[in-house]
């Protein structure tokens, strides 16, 4: 397991080429904006989807590392909605989420914080993925 930590300060490089993204692939919806977060939680919320968000930076090996997994889950359970959010380019909106370290993953319902996980631990975020996927469907 591993993470980097979040300095106050733009760090790394920015990776303005959302689509050869090394954070975000496949079904993993790669948020540079504080509007397609709105417009993302909104569709999940309208239809009933729990979300999963990745706060991840580019710069950051461990978020590299763990990305394919993240996509490989998004694949998978399609009855949740992944988000990767990109902490250089929304770094105030991923401060108000009291981000300290990358990757950090929130498991979201209705908008609203119901787990977390800190650090690139592949095994954990599957086990929680998991879990969150079984309430998800469990509640329709």
């Amino acid at each position: 397991m591993g993470n980097c930590c979040k300095s106050s300060s733009k760090t790394g490089f920015k990776n303005k080429q959302s689509t050869t993204s090394p954070l975000a692939s496949g079904k993993v919806a790669l948020i540079e904006t504080l509007e397609k977060w709105e417009e993302k939680l909104s569709e999940a919320n309208r239809r009933g989807k729990m979300v999963v968000v990745n706060f991840s930076a580019s710069w950051c090996s461990p978020c590299r590392v763990i990305a394919p997994a993240f996509s490989s889950l998004a694949a998978k359970y399609e009855s949740l909605v992944f988000l990767t959010v990109d902490v250089d380019e929304l770094s105030e909106f991923s401060a108000s989420w009291d981000i300290k370290a990358t990757p950090t993953f929130f498991f979201l319902k209705d908008g609203r914080q119901v787990d977390k996980l800190v650090g690139a631990n592949v095994e954990e975020l599957i086990n929680k993925t998991e879990a969150f996927a079984a309430a998800n469907y469990q509640q329709r």
